[in-house]
């Protein structure tokens, strides 16, 4: 349709950077979550999988080949055992979006404006790196939803001395500036443990960063709760 072929002779505008291990169960519900997205710009899909053993890279390879937005990066060896991050080292340096927003394979979006009204900030307010918002959690040893502890944490506007407390940011919810400062910036946390609440006390070291009090995504809670893309939150 017409709106279709408008979309496409536009520059990428946000770029999702999907990071999954052995999400068989949960990738499809995560994807669906992007693809349910009404936004007036156009976004692309960026799935990296790290060798997953389950069935997890069929279910992706499968929405790959029916929508051209997705672009995977299949590992065949697990990058993170070595080192390696799908984050830093793959998806981010791939990223064409003017933003970029986070999530894990295991949880999922549940507004379809999400996107914009993130981005929509953003394009108002240049003095803000980032934006986040609340999100319910799920219990998947108990199978129940819970409200989220770290909400309480979190004031409309926050900034880095309240984030070097403890981080309050679920990486489901972060919707940030792509900048070329954030690429060098990028490349002096490869040389520490990245994880990330360390990515995001230096994308909040660059400028403001704004909490959407709205509840815009899941976040799964397996079987701890610790939590990180970058390090995986499944292996802790």
């Amino acid at each position: 349709d017409m709106q279709s072929s408008l979309k496409m002779d536009k520059p990428i505008f946000v770029s999702i950077s999907c990071i999954t291990y052995n999400h068989e169960k949960f990738i499809r519900q995560c994807i669906e979550g992007f693809l349910m997205q009404k936004t007036n710009f156009p976004i692309e899909i960026l799935i990296f999988d790290d060798a997953s053993t389950d069935g997890a890279q069929q279910i992706i390879q499968e929405y790959a080949s029916k929508d051209h937005r997705i672009i995977t990066f299949l590992q065949n060896e697990n990058q993170w055992s070595k080192g390696k991050y799908g984050l830093l080292d793959w998806l981010f340096p791939a990223a064409k979006g003017k933003y970029i927003a986070l999530c894990e394979g295991d949880d999922y979006w549940t507004d379809p404006l999400k996107l914009q009204k993130q981005v929509d900030f953003l394009e108002a307010n240049p003095e803000y790196s980032m934006t986040f918002h609340k999100v319910k959690i799920y219990n998947e040893i108990e199978h129940k939803f819970e409200e989220d502890v770290i909400n309480d944490l979190t004031k409309e506007d926050t900034n880095l001395h309240d984030l070097l407390k403890g981080n309050y940011i679920r990486t489901v919810s972060a919707v940030i500036r792509n900048t070329s400062q954030l690429a060098s910036l990028i490349d002096k946390i490869k040389t520490a443990t990245p994880g990330d609440w360390l990515l995001f006390i230096i994308i909040a070291s660059t400028r403001k960063i704004k909490y959407m009090n709205q509840e815009m995504a899941v976040y799964r809670i397996s079987y701890s709760g610790v939590w990180s893309t970058i390090d995986n939150k499944q292996r802790n």
